[in-house]
């Protein structure tokens, strides 16, 4: 409990010069990016945070707290949400959140992703299933990719579309939902395959729900 008041102190001391980060410089924000993790670590250092700017002045900044989907320290996740101060200018929220923009996907109009020299859309990528387990009710997935071949960098595909699963899930549907992922090229006739942004549909047929 200590360690959790000593957080929430140290954050609510900060919380406006955080919430106007983006305005700072980069040292300013890499400055506190180290203090706001050092004392989040202090708390558990296996939990992360994001921050979700706001993009009207007078709206809440919001701070995500995560276990990066290891159930392990989901606990430890929600405890320190139910300790979060009432702060006029902040939400706070517990794991990463199921996307709310699905139809701008669906449009083909979502923010592209850019990790290193990857730059992707959702909506760009598509799946299918290679193995559903009855008892664990979890999916093995094959996840196909346009340009695979061209970076070909494995491991920051697999983080990128980690991630990308994440955002549209949430974090707990991923962890409870997804047990393996194997990228692969986009076939020249992908008419056959299933859009992405229907993972959550297609999860929830299989499952029953």
């Amino acid at each position: 409990m200590r360690k959790i008041n000593t957080f929430w102190n140290w954050f609510q001391d900060n919380n406006q010069t955080i919430k106007n980060l983006i305005n700072e410089t980069p040292k300013t924000q890499n400055h506190l990016y180290f203090w706001l993790n050092r004392h989040l670590g202090y708390y558990c250092k296996e939990l992360d945070f994001l921050i979700i700017f706001p993009k009207k002045e007078k709206e809440k900044a919001e701070l995500i707290i995560t276990a990066n989907g290891n159930p392990m320290y989901f606990t430890q996740v929600t405890e320190l949400i139910k300790k979060a101060p009432a702060l006029r200018h902040w939400k706070f929220t517990a794991f990463i959140q199921p996307t709310e923009n699905i139809d701008k996907i669906i449009e083909g109009l979502d923010e592209p992703y850019i990790f290193h020299e990857i730059t992707i859309k959702t909506s760009e990528i598509k799946f299918l299933p290679l193995n559903y387990d009855e008892q664990t009710k979890k999916l093995d997935i094959t996840v196909y990719l346009k340009n695979f071949k061209l970076y070909c960098n494995t491991k920051t595909w697999e983080q990128a579309i980690y991630i990308i699963i994440q955002d549209l899930l949430g974090e707990k549907s991923t962890y409870q939902n997804i047990n393996f992922v194997q990228l692969a090229q986009m076939p020249n006739n992908h008419e056959e395959l299933i859009h992405l942004y229907e993972l959550q549909f297609f999860i929830d047929t299989m499952s029953g729900s």
